[in-house]
């Protein structure tokens, strides 16, 4: 059964007010649609921790730093409602955008810390964008807890750290990556890559993973993300924006593995920009 799609906040406010009489307890899964697997990941998570699940699609402008690339996303709001019909969510919230900003908004959320360096210092403003929908999102849907990937993540910590520094009563849950056989994590991006640079395309996975076994197994980290970084590029990548090893949690850099970790990166193929993380447990 095709979700109700709900455009109009007032439309919004008046399920919740009925699934609270209820006692229900709501989940939300923001998405900008261009749904994928690892989307529907997030709708199966979300359908196992709550009774009612709204999933919303908003390209959000806010972060994107790049005026081609918001022009580019593509919108494929009929497709990724029949792509939600199997999980019978109880809303898809696509609003228009006078209901995320009015005429007249001046409200910018930043949150610092977690949200600087990696994909902070290389798209200036985003993390901006991202925190102030999530906000405004939560703050409509008046979700009890939000799912969102792994994949991103430092977008999910930045998303954790509002939350909790602005107090709203949402628990946010973390899903792991989901990935093709071949090891690709899923991105709407991904259907950008020629055919030649889709088989390319596992090798960062492939060079994150490895270096994270070594690190785990005592390796220097100097060398092992140069060496990790250099098979990046041999496998046909035009750049390797940053590769780096972060605590987990607070993504503070470390020169060394002392605790639990992550190692994030982002690169370049067919002009395509993919990022990738793997965990890293110390031995």
């Amino acid at each position: 059964m095709t979700a109700p799609i709900l455009r109009r906040l007032g439309d919004l406010r008046a399920c919740r007010a009925r699934w609270r009489d209820e006692g229900a307890r709501v989940a939300v899964v923001p998405t900008m649609g261009a749904l994928h697997a690892g989307h529907l990941s997030l709708v199966w998570a979300a359908k196992a921790a709550a009774d009612r699940v709204i999933v919303t699609i908003f390209v959000n402008p806010r972060q994107f730093n790049n005026p081609a690339d918001l022009a580019g996303y593509p919108r494929t709001e009929a497709r990724d409602a029949e792509l939600l019909a199997p999980f019978a969510v109880d809303a898809i919230y696509a609003p228009d955008p006078d209901q995320i900003y009015p005429e007249g908004f001046a409200t910018t959320v930043s949150v610092a810390g977690v949200s600087e360096g990696l994909c902070g210092a290389h798209r200036p403003g985003h993390f901006d964008g991202v925190a102030t929908i999530v906000a405004k999102l939560f703050l409509q849907t008046q979700a009890d807890c939000a799912c969102f990937g792994e994949k991103d993540y430092q977008q999910l910590m930045v998303v954790r750290r509002l939350a909790r520094d602005l107090d709203i009563p949402v628990e946010v849950i973390g899903c792991p990556t989901v990935r093709e056989p071949d090891g690709l994590a899923l991105s709407s991006r991904n259907v950008r890559l020629s055919a030649p640079g889709r088989q390319a395309a596992p090798a960062l996975y492939r060079a994150l993973d490895g270096a994270a076994r070594a690190l785990a197994g005592g390796a220097a980290p100097a060398r092992t993300l140069a060496a990790a970084r250099a098979a990046i590029l041999d496998a046909g990548f035009s750049e390797v924006e940053y590769l780096e090893l972060r605590a987990e949690g607070t993504l503070a850099p470390l020169a060394a593995l002392d605790g639990p970790a992550r190692l994030l990166a982002a690169a370049h193929l067919d002009g395509v920009r993919l990022i990738d993380n793997v965990a890293v447990a110390p031995s």
